[in-house]
Protein backbone atom coordinates (compact mmCIF):
# COMPACT_ATOMS: atom_id res chain seq x y z
CA UNK A 1 0.00 0.00 0.00
CA UNK A 2 1.76 3.12 -1.10
CA UNK A 3 0.15 6.90 -0.78
CA UNK A 4 -1.22 7.40 -4.27
CA UNK A 5 -3.19 4.17 -3.91
CA UNK A 6 -4.16 5.32 -0.24
CA UNK A 7 -5.72 9.03 -2.06
CA UNK A 8 -7.37 7.18 -5.14
CA UNK A 9 -9.12 4.74 -3.03
CA UNK A 10 -10.99 7.43 -0.61
CA UNK A 11 -11.05 10.00 -3.34
CA UNK A 12 -10.97 11.40 -7.22
CA UNK A 13 -7.40 13.06 -7.40
CA UNK A 14 -7.91 16.21 -9.18
CA UNK A 15 -4.20 17.36 -9.17
CA UNK A 16 -0.98 16.58 -7.60
CA UNK A 17 1.93 17.61 -7.26
CA UNK A 18 5.11 15.77 -5.58
CA UNK A 19 8.24 17.52 -3.75
CA UNK A 20 10.95 16.28 -1.41
CA UNK A 21 9.15 15.34 2.38
CA UNK A 22 5.51 16.64 1.04
CA UNK A 23 3.10 15.70 -1.46
CA UNK A 24 0.17 18.51 -2.09
CA UNK A 25 -3.40 16.95 -3.49
CA UNK A 26 -6.55 18.67 -4.60
CA UNK A 27 -9.16 15.82 -4.26
CA UNK A 28 -12.70 15.36 -4.68
CA UNK A 29 -14.99 13.57 -2.07
CA UNK A 30 -18.72 14.29 -3.16
CA UNK A 31 -20.24 12.43 -0.61
CA UNK A 32 -19.32 10.80 3.30
CA UNK A 33 -16.44 12.76 3.11
CA UNK A 34 -14.96 13.23 6.96
CA UNK A 35 -15.76 9.57 6.89
CA UNK A 36 -13.19 9.00 4.06
CA UNK A 37 -11.01 11.76 5.02
CA UNK A 38 -10.76 9.92 8.61
CA UNK A 39 -10.41 6.60 7.47
CA UNK A 40 -7.45 8.22 4.97
CA UNK A 41 -5.61 9.70 7.54
CA UNK A 42 -5.64 6.43 9.64
CA UNK A 43 -4.20 4.68 6.49
CA UNK A 44 -1.68 7.17 5.66
CA UNK A 45 -0.61 7.24 9.00
CA UNK A 46 0.57 3.54 8.39
CA UNK A 47 2.79 4.67 5.60
CA UNK A 48 4.40 7.45 7.62
CA UNK A 49 2.62 10.39 6.35
CA UNK A 50 1.16 12.87 8.37
CA UNK A 51 -1.83 14.65 6.45
CA UNK A 52 -3.46 18.59 6.37
CA UNK A 53 -6.70 18.97 5.27
CA UNK A 54 -8.42 22.55 3.93
CA UNK A 55 -11.71 22.16 2.69
CA UNK A 56 -12.40 24.17 -0.83
CA UNK A 57 -16.04 24.90 -2.41
CA UNK A 58 -17.97 22.00 -3.75
CA UNK A 59 -16.57 18.69 -2.07
CA UNK A 60 -12.94 19.47 -2.79
CA UNK A 61 -10.54 19.21 -0.64
CA UNK A 62 -6.21 20.29 -0.71
CA UNK A 63 -4.26 17.73 1.03
CA UNK A 64 -0.84 18.04 2.34
CA UNK A 65 0.65 15.12 2.79
CA UNK A 66 3.83 15.33 4.88
CA UNK A 67 6.65 12.64 5.42
CA UNK A 68 6.83 11.63 9.18
CA UNK A 69 10.80 12.07 9.89
CA UNK A 70 12.71 9.71 11.73
CA UNK A 71 12.67 10.58 15.31
CA UNK A 72 15.66 12.33 16.90
CA UNK A 73 18.03 10.61 18.90
CA UNK A 74 17.54 10.27 22.71
CA UNK A 75 19.81 11.32 25.48
CA UNK A 76 20.08 8.30 27.44
CA UNK A 77 22.59 9.40 29.93
CA UNK A 78 20.93 12.56 30.72
CA UNK A 79 17.18 10.50 31.48
CA UNK A 80 19.68 8.36 33.23
CA UNK A 81 20.84 10.41 35.73
CA UNK A 82 18.22 12.41 36.54
CA UNK A 83 16.17 9.11 37.09
CA UNK A 84 18.61 7.87 39.72
CA UNK A 85 18.64 11.55 41.33
CA UNK A 86 15.51 11.34 41.51
CA UNK A 87 15.07 8.18 43.31
CA UNK A 88 18.15 9.57 45.62
CA UNK A 89 16.22 12.95 45.88
CA UNK A 90 12.63 10.36 47.12
CA UNK A 91 14.69 8.20 49.18
CA UNK A 92 15.87 11.36 51.88
CA UNK A 93 12.14 12.36 51.78
CA UNK A 94 11.03 9.11 52.45
CA UNK A 95 13.15 8.87 55.07
CA UNK A 96 12.03 12.34 56.39
CA UNK A 97 8.78 11.21 56.53
CA UNK A 98 9.44 7.96 58.41
CA UNK A 99 11.76 10.11 60.79
CA UNK A 100 14.81 8.51 59.74
CA UNK A 101 17.78 10.08 59.27
CA UNK A 102 18.47 10.05 55.75
CA UNK A 103 21.97 10.93 55.57
CA UNK A 104 22.72 7.18 56.71
CA UNK A 105 22.23 4.31 56.15
CA UNK A 106 18.84 4.67 57.36
CA UNK A 107 17.85 5.96 54.13
CA UNK A 108 16.79 2.81 53.23
CA UNK A 109 13.59 3.61 55.32
CA UNK A 110 12.65 5.96 52.54
CA UNK A 111 12.03 3.17 49.91
CA UNK A 112 8.65 2.40 50.07
CA UNK A 113 7.65 6.43 49.45
CA UNK A 114 10.42 6.40 46.85
CA UNK A 115 9.43 3.53 44.79
CA UNK A 116 5.20 4.28 45.31
CA UNK A 117 6.06 7.79 44.04
CA UNK A 118 8.46 6.86 41.14
CA UNK A 119 6.19 3.97 39.71
CA UNK A 120 2.99 6.55 39.61
CA UNK A 121 5.64 9.06 37.56
CA UNK A 122 6.62 6.57 35.51
CA UNK A 123 3.30 5.13 34.64
CA UNK A 124 2.26 8.47 33.79
CA UNK A 125 4.85 9.35 31.58
CA UNK A 126 4.78 6.00 29.92
CA UNK A 127 1.33 6.79 28.88
CA UNK A 128 2.16 9.42 27.04
CA UNK A 129 5.30 8.09 25.68
CA UNK A 130 3.26 4.81 24.79
CA UNK A 131 0.35 6.56 22.98
CA UNK A 132 3.09 8.99 21.46
CA UNK A 133 4.80 6.33 19.46
CA UNK A 134 1.36 4.86 18.38
CA UNK A 135 0.42 7.83 16.21
CA UNK A 136 3.99 7.99 15.21
CA UNK A 137 4.82 11.36 17.19
CA UNK A 138 8.45 11.92 18.12
CA UNK A 139 8.88 11.93 21.88
CA UNK A 140 11.37 11.66 24.48
CA UNK A 141 11.73 9.40 27.20
CA UNK A 142 10.66 10.88 30.67
CA UNK A 143 12.88 13.30 32.45
CA UNK A 144 12.54 13.08 36.19
CA UNK A 145 12.88 16.41 38.00
CA UNK A 146 14.66 15.78 41.05
CA UNK A 147 13.73 18.43 43.98
CA UNK A 148 15.65 18.66 47.66
CA UNK A 149 12.04 18.57 49.46
CA UNK A 150 11.96 17.21 52.81
CA UNK A 151 8.30 16.46 51.67
CA UNK A 152 8.18 15.23 48.42
CA UNK A 153 11.49 14.91 46.57
CA UNK A 154 10.65 15.21 43.31
CA UNK A 155 8.90 17.79 41.13
CA UNK A 156 7.71 15.33 39.13
CA UNK A 157 8.58 14.49 35.67
CA UNK A 158 8.10 15.33 31.74
CA UNK A 159 8.10 14.27 27.93
CA UNK A 160 9.15 16.80 25.38
CA UNK A 161 7.02 15.96 21.73
CA UNK A 162 9.15 16.60 18.97
CA UNK A 163 7.10 16.91 15.73
CA UNK A 164 3.90 17.58 14.88
CA UNK A 165 0.57 16.08 16.99
CA UNK A 166 -1.60 15.19 13.47
CA UNK A 167 -4.84 15.66 14.40
CA UNK A 168 -7.39 15.86 17.53
CA UNK A 169 -7.84 12.08 18.22
CA UNK A 170 -3.87 11.83 18.26
CA UNK A 171 -4.00 15.23 20.70
CA UNK A 172 -6.45 13.00 23.00
CA UNK A 173 -4.87 10.22 23.95
CA UNK A 174 -1.93 11.12 24.16
CA UNK A 175 -3.17 13.57 26.39
CA UNK A 176 -5.61 11.54 28.42
CA UNK A 177 -2.98 8.66 28.81
CA UNK A 178 -0.43 10.05 31.46
CA UNK A 179 -3.42 10.44 33.54
CA UNK A 180 -5.52 7.18 33.41
CA UNK A 181 -1.89 4.90 33.31
CA UNK A 182 -0.72 6.84 36.39
CA UNK A 183 -4.06 6.40 38.16
CA UNK A 184 -4.09 2.67 37.68
CA UNK A 185 -0.65 2.43 39.98
CA UNK A 186 -1.88 5.30 42.28
CA UNK A 187 -5.50 3.24 43.32
CA UNK A 188 -3.13 0.60 43.74
CA UNK A 189 -0.50 2.16 45.98
CA UNK A 190 -3.39 4.75 47.45
CA UNK A 191 -5.37 1.20 48.82
CA UNK A 192 -1.72 -0.47 50.18
CA UNK A 193 -0.86 2.54 51.92
CA UNK A 194 -4.26 3.57 53.15
CA UNK A 195 -4.23 -0.39 55.26
CA UNK A 196 -0.53 0.64 56.39
CA UNK A 197 -1.94 3.82 57.85
CA UNK A 198 -3.20 5.00 61.25
CA UNK A 199 -6.59 5.59 62.80
CA UNK A 200 -6.53 7.95 65.92
CA UNK A 201 -9.50 9.71 67.18
CA UNK A 202 -9.86 13.08 66.84
CA UNK A 203 -8.72 14.58 70.12
CA UNK A 204 -5.66 12.11 70.07
CA UNK A 205 -4.57 13.85 67.07
CA UNK A 206 -1.54 16.49 67.05
CA UNK A 207 -2.79 19.84 66.00
CA UNK A 208 0.59 20.83 65.22
CA UNK A 209 1.77 20.72 61.24
CA UNK A 210 -0.30 20.74 58.55
CA UNK A 211 -3.59 18.54 57.10
CA UNK A 212 -4.65 17.00 53.67
CA UNK A 213 -7.49 17.96 51.52
CA UNK A 214 -9.09 15.38 50.37
CA UNK A 215 -11.18 14.91 46.71
CA UNK A 216 -14.09 12.60 46.26
CA UNK A 217 -11.84 9.63 45.07
CA UNK A 218 -9.43 9.85 47.59
CA UNK A 219 -12.39 10.06 50.24
CA UNK A 220 -14.17 7.21 48.70
CA UNK A 221 -11.11 4.93 48.24
CA UNK A 222 -10.12 5.42 52.02
CA UNK A 223 -13.92 4.79 53.04
CA UNK A 224 -13.62 1.07 51.20
CA UNK A 225 -10.36 0.40 52.42
CA UNK A 226 -10.84 1.85 55.84
CA UNK A 227 -14.81 3.35 56.90
CA UNK A 228 -15.77 6.17 58.04
CA UNK A 229 -13.65 8.29 59.54
CA UNK A 230 -15.68 11.38 59.86
CA UNK A 231 -14.67 11.56 63.76
CA UNK A 232 -11.48 10.34 63.45
CA UNK A 233 -8.11 11.44 61.76
CA UNK A 234 -5.85 9.09 59.38
CA UNK A 235 -2.27 9.72 60.26
CA UNK A 236 -1.16 8.72 55.83
CA UNK A 237 1.89 6.16 55.82
CA UNK A 238 4.45 7.10 53.26
CA UNK A 239 2.70 5.12 50.68
CA UNK A 240 -0.70 6.62 51.37
CA UNK A 241 1.09 9.78 51.02
CA UNK A 242 2.51 9.07 47.82
CA UNK A 243 -0.91 7.86 46.28
CA UNK A 244 -2.73 11.16 47.68
CA UNK A 245 -0.09 12.71 45.71
CA UNK A 246 -0.74 11.20 42.60
CA UNK A 247 -3.96 11.81 42.94
CA UNK A 248 -2.97 15.77 42.88
CA UNK A 249 -0.80 15.54 40.36
CA UNK A 250 -3.15 13.91 38.15
CA UNK A 251 -5.81 16.91 39.08
CA UNK A 252 -3.05 19.31 38.28
CA UNK A 253 -2.38 17.68 34.75
CA UNK A 254 -6.06 17.40 33.90
CA UNK A 255 -6.54 21.26 34.66
CA UNK A 256 -7.91 22.38 30.63
CA UNK A 257 -6.05 24.96 30.25
CA UNK A 258 -2.58 25.57 27.80
CA UNK A 259 -1.25 22.67 27.08
CA UNK A 260 -1.54 20.69 30.37
CA UNK A 261 -2.88 16.65 29.78
CA UNK A 262 -6.53 18.53 30.23
CA UNK A 263 -5.53 20.99 27.91
CA UNK A 264 -5.27 18.46 25.09
CA UNK A 265 -8.02 16.97 26.05
CA UNK A 266 -10.50 19.85 26.03
CA UNK A 267 -8.85 21.12 22.83
CA UNK A 268 -9.66 17.93 21.06
CA UNK A 269 -13.25 17.57 22.39
CA UNK A 270 -13.72 21.83 21.79
CA UNK A 271 -11.60 22.60 19.25
CA UNK A 272 -10.90 26.55 19.13
CA UNK A 273 -13.29 27.24 21.80
CA UNK A 274 -11.10 25.66 24.15
CA UNK A 275 -9.35 29.27 24.40
CA UNK A 276 -12.22 30.20 26.69
CA UNK A 277 -12.09 27.33 28.94
CA UNK A 278 -8.76 28.33 29.86
CA UNK A 279 -9.43 31.55 30.58
CA UNK A 280 -12.53 30.56 32.96
CA UNK A 281 -10.20 28.09 34.78
CA UNK A 282 -7.05 30.77 34.46
CA UNK A 283 -9.35 33.07 37.02
CA UNK A 284 -10.70 30.60 38.81
CA UNK A 285 -7.36 29.65 40.00
CA UNK A 286 -7.03 33.02 40.88
CA UNK A 287 -9.42 32.98 42.70
CA UNK A 288 -9.06 29.65 44.51
CA UNK A 289 -5.37 30.90 45.06
CA UNK A 290 -6.74 33.91 47.39
CA UNK A 291 -10.02 31.66 48.78
CA UNK A 292 -8.14 28.38 49.54
CA UNK A 293 -4.19 27.42 48.89
CA UNK A 294 -1.88 30.03 47.32
CA UNK A 295 -0.37 27.20 45.22
CA UNK A 296 -3.18 27.81 43.16
CA UNK A 297 -1.71 31.22 41.91
CA UNK A 298 2.13 29.56 41.56
CA UNK A 299 0.22 27.27 39.27
CA UNK A 300 -1.81 30.90 37.40
CA UNK A 301 1.81 32.55 37.05
CA UNK A 302 2.92 29.11 35.51
CA UNK A 303 0.26 28.75 32.75
CA UNK A 304 0.78 32.07 31.41
CA UNK A 305 4.11 31.54 30.99
CA UNK A 306 3.70 28.44 29.47
CA UNK A 307 0.34 29.75 27.34
CA UNK A 308 -3.45 29.74 28.25
CA UNK A 309 -4.23 29.00 25.03
CA UNK A 310 -3.73 25.72 23.45
CA UNK A 311 -2.19 25.61 19.63
CA UNK A 312 -4.10 23.43 16.76
CA UNK A 313 -2.96 19.97 16.03
CA UNK A 314 -1.87 19.62 12.45
CA UNK A 315 -4.76 18.93 10.98
CA UNK A 316 -7.81 20.44 13.06
CA UNK A 317 -10.15 18.96 10.14
CA UNK A 318 -11.22 15.95 11.42
CA UNK A 319 -13.01 15.60 14.17
CA UNK A 320 -13.60 12.52 17.07
CA UNK A 321 -15.39 9.94 17.00
CA UNK A 322 -18.54 9.29 19.22
CA UNK A 323 -16.66 6.94 21.01
CA UNK A 324 -13.80 9.42 21.55
CA UNK A 325 -16.38 12.05 22.73
CA UNK A 326 -16.75 9.81 25.39
CA UNK A 327 -13.36 9.19 27.01
CA UNK A 328 -12.59 13.00 26.62
CA UNK A 329 -15.70 13.78 28.48
CA UNK A 330 -14.57 10.84 31.28
CA UNK A 331 -11.34 11.66 31.69
CA UNK A 332 -12.27 15.59 32.30
CA UNK A 333 -14.55 14.06 34.94
CA UNK A 334 -12.09 12.56 36.54
CA UNK A 335 -10.53 15.85 37.04
CA UNK A 336 -13.62 16.99 38.73
CA UNK A 337 -13.07 13.40 40.67
CA UNK A 338 -9.24 14.15 41.70
CA UNK A 339 -10.08 18.25 42.65
CA UNK A 340 -9.65 19.67 46.01
CA UNK A 341 -9.91 23.41 46.42
CA UNK A 342 -7.22 23.88 49.60
CA UNK A 343 -4.65 20.26 48.95
CA UNK A 344 -2.89 21.62 51.70
CA UNK A 345 -4.15 22.97 54.92
CA UNK A 346 -1.63 24.82 57.81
Amino acid sequence: MNVYYVLNKYSSVISIQEFEDEIIALVHIPYKADEYLTRMEEELLKVNYYIDIKPQQEAHFILRLIKIPKPQRQNYLLHFVLFILTIISTLIAGAFQSGANPFSKDIIKGFPFSLSIMSILLFHEMGHYILSKKFKVDATLPYFIPFPNPLIGTMGAIIKLRSFIPNRKALLHIGAAGPWFGLIITIIVLIIGLKLSKVVPMDEASKAGFSLGESILFKFISYLVIGDTSDKVVILHPIAFAGWLGLFVTNLNLLPIGQLDGGHIAYSLFGKYQKYISYVVWIALIVFGFLYWGGWLVWAILTIILGIEHPKPLNDYTKLSKLDKIYAILSLFLFILTFTPNPIKI
